[in-house]
């Protein structure tokens, strides 16, 4: 596809600056088509033998590396850090067919500003993981600063019968009621273990793939069993929800709600009111559409990245647990206790006393 086509097709959704961000449209209706219109957009040098795309503009700048790992199934993975605060869509090419499915895993690195004299910064990740179906607009806004790191599989209709036959799932299982809704995506926290580790063999393997020819092969495994990690959790999770298509989804609005959410866990939580206030939004649309990005309650969300946090204090620093929890935002060493074995079904201490 030459760059005057790939131009026509995201010119309709092409409105640049908007309300504070650049917003930036790739044509998704296939892998084939969204690596070649990467390949072509301005600041984009292809090094083919590699199956490599590096970019570096006004705006943004990384790579993206491709690869097609079995028939019906590419991954792409993108290491990007954004230079201005961006908004990036989906949009699809009239008269071409969109068939695939999209599982995302999504990692966002920060640092969060602390209290403690000694350590006032510390180094935090955010995980997502997200399943879309064919066809389905989607978007997502970054600020200015943001490294993010995207390893996204596009899976055809065949790939999914052949190796996950969803077809055959109970009924009443929470995913099967959503494949079967009106709603074209599902979200859900870091529901896979290890997946950063399982994710960085995968792009060591993508860097080194013309060293080894086994490494074909042992890329193939290495997604089949992420991704059947990836379906295992995501079949046994019982969350409640109509699965019902709620409407436009503001992303920008629900990227400021989350950044004032992870920007200030040192501190006791605003509520939702505060933050619909703040945000200019109704109560009631701020909680339907954080949900229906990030999977989990508003409040869910500031408890889990509280908890995260505290996870990475004790292990990565010598921080008393005590002081831990004023941390994050617990003036009570009991009610600390309580929410972090909610999450990790052990007390603060068991970490403590390896």
């Amino acid at each position: 596809m030459n760059l005057k086509k790939w131009f026509q097709f995201i010119k309709p959704n092409f409105k640049f600056y908007q309300d504070g961000f650049f917003e930036f449209p790739f044509v998704a209706n296939t892998p084939e088509l969204f690596i070649e219109s990467t390949i072509k957009s301005p600041g984009s040098k292809h090094i083919a033998q590699e199956q490599l795309v590096v970019r570096n503009n006004l705006f943004i700048k990384g790579s993206m590396r491709y690869r097609k790992i079995d028939e019906g199934l590419w991954l792409t993975i993108t290491d990007i850090e954004f230079k201005h605060d961006s908004v990036i869509k989906s949009v699809y090419a009239p008269n071409i067919p969109s068939e695939h499915y999209s599982i995302t895993f999504s990692v966002f690195s920060s640092e969060v500003q602390l209290n403690n004299v000694f350590i006032n910064k510390m180094p935090f990740q955010n995980k997502f993981w997200a399943f879309k179906k064919p066809g389905v607009d989607v978007g997502a806004c970054f600020y200015k600063g943001s490294k993010c790191l995207f390893y996204i599989y596009y899976v055809s209709p065949s790939w999914i019968q052949d190796h996950i036959p969803l077809d055959q799932l109970d009924s009443m299982l929470p995913f099967k009621k959503f494949l079967d809704s009106d709603k074209g995506f599902v979200s859900y926290q870091d529901i896979v273990p290890n997946a950063v580790e399982l994710s960085q063999e995968i792009l060591d393997t993508y860097k080194t793939f013309n060293s080894n020819v086994l490494n074909k092969t042992i890329l193939k495994a290495q997604s089949l069993s992420l991704l059947t990690s990836f379906f295992n959790n995501v079949f046994a999770d019982n969350r409640a929800d109509d699965y019902q298509e709620n409407g436009i989804v503001d992303y920008k609005k629900i990227a400021k709600c989350e950044l004032l959410i992870s920007t200030n866990l040192s501190k006791p939580f605003i509520g939702i009111d505060a933050l619909a206030e703040k945000l200019r939004i109704s109560n009631s649309k701020l909680k339907t559409d954080f949900k229906s990005v990030y999977g989990i309650s508003i409040l869910q969300y500031n408890i889990d990245k509280k908890m995260e946090l505290a996870l990475q204090l004790l292990e990565n620093s010598s921080m008393q647990i005590k002081q831990i929890a004023l941390e994050v935002g617990y003036d009570s060493h009991s009610k600390f206790s309580a929410a972090f074995k909610k999450k990790y079904d052990k007390i603060p201490s068991d970490l403590r006393l390896k």
